[in-house]
């Protein structure tokens, strides 16, 4: 790809976000009920390709629950308020009270709290005993910490998510977490991110990972691009990963699944994201907005409260529906937010794809953005 000049020595990739691309049709349609949506995650088969992020308003043991009903992978936050506190219900409602000027510094003291490795324990056998995937993140910094509680608790896929995860971390003045080391020993399946280019997806691949989480930021990647000015137009992203999937699976025969993780909240950016290279997607901010999420209709980011740096905010996303009513209808607006999987069949139906791998391999074009036409007056 052609570099865009900055300035003298200084230039540029020019790069795209799924905002900036549509996927044509093909020559074919299909049947919507003959599209295959289903994904396969190490030894672990699901219906529907989506992981549905460690946010602590989203994902508690209960919806967990209902997220494998209906064919995901839900993943419990275990450096989050479900292993801090014996009942967070209480601290949850004060979190979507808070008055706005308080809220940063009132969640970074919520947050303080240990996490308490009992608590680890039981989140992970309460999952267990429903019959479910246990599926559990942490973040690098806690990952050594309760690698042996978690096997313990015979967690069965583990999550390293943080803002930027990197094979290779290098300090002067601390212990490092060795992912390369740590996945080996660990002998559980590890997905690990995030990461937004071809060497940094490359390198994460090569530690052993079962998945490679691509996106900076997740659902904070805005507030991450303002505050540390680092970030990733994902189209191209996803499109890098894809291609560091390859290279490795010829090297290697072993084929690592990319997982698009950023700020889709739609049926169109899951399907975007898919025909870009992604085997799957992580989305939480959608589903705060489900009846039965405990965060009572607000999302807020973990890296809202960061201890010295928080970064993203609390947003109201007020009440769509149930979880299955977004994740696989019916939907009853146009709004997108509802049946964001059955708009995925759909789209799928309608350019003729019958698998996510023939979606993989959809073309593209490059589309100027479309302005909202404009609200007729009644006044």
């Amino acid at each position: 790809m052609t570099d865009v000049e900055i300035g003298i020595g200084k230039s540029a990739r020019r790069a795209f976000g799924l905002e900036d691309i549509v996927i044509v049709p093909s020559r074919r349609t299909r049947d919507a009920q003959d599209v295959d949506l289903s994904w396969r995650l190490d030894a672990f088969d699901f219906s529907l390709p989506v992981m549905v992020a460690p946010d602590d308003g989203v994902v508690s043991p209960q919806t967990a629950v209902e997220i494998a009903r209906l064919g995901g992978l839900g993943v419990l936050n275990l450096d989050g308020l479900w292993t801090r506190y014996e009942d967070p219900t209480p601290v949850l409602e004060e979190i979507a009270t808070l008055p706005a000027d308080r809220f940063t510094s009132r969640l970074q003291a919520i947050y303080a709290e240990p996490v308490k490795p009992e608590l680890v324990k039981a989140r992970i056998r309460e999952m267990r005993a429903a019959g479910i995937v246990a599926c559990g993140s942490v973040t690098p910094q806690r990952a050594s910490e309760l690698a042996s509680v978690v096997l313990e608790a015979e967690l069965e896929v583990l999550v390293v998510k943080g803002t930027v995860v990197s094979a290779e971390h290098v300090s002067k003045g601390s212990e490092t977490l060795d992912l390369s080391m740590f996945i080996r020993k660990l002998d559980i399946p590890v997905v690990v991110g995030g990461c937004s280019s071809y060497q940094a997806a490359l390198h994460l691949m090569r530690t052993g990972a079962v998945g490679v989480l691509v996106g900076v930021g997740g659902a904070d990647a805005t507030a991450t691009r303002r505050v540390l000015g680092i970030g990733s137009p994902l189209a191209t992203a996803i499109a890098d990963a894809a291609g560091a999937r390859t290279r490795h699976l010829e090297e290697t025969g072993v084929y690592v699944q990319v997982v698009a993780d950023a700020d889709l909240t739609t049926g169109g950016d899951i399907t975007k994201a898919l025909a870009c290279g992604a085997d799957a997607v992580m989305i939480g901010s959608p589903l705060a907005a489900a009846d039965e999420a405990p965060g009572q209709g607000v999302s807020w980011g973990a890296s809202a409260a960061h201890p010295s740096l928080p970064r993203g905010a609390r947003v109201q996303v007020g009440r769509a529906g149930s979880l299955e009513e977004i994740l696989v209808g019916p939907a009853h607006d146009d709004s997108g937010r509802t049946n964001l999987f059955g708009a995925v069949r759909s789209a799928m139906a309608s350019c003729g794809h019958a698998t996510l791998r023939e979606l993989r391999r959809a073309e593209v074009m490059i589309s100027p953005a479309v302005t909202p036409a404009p609200v007729e007056s009644t006044g």
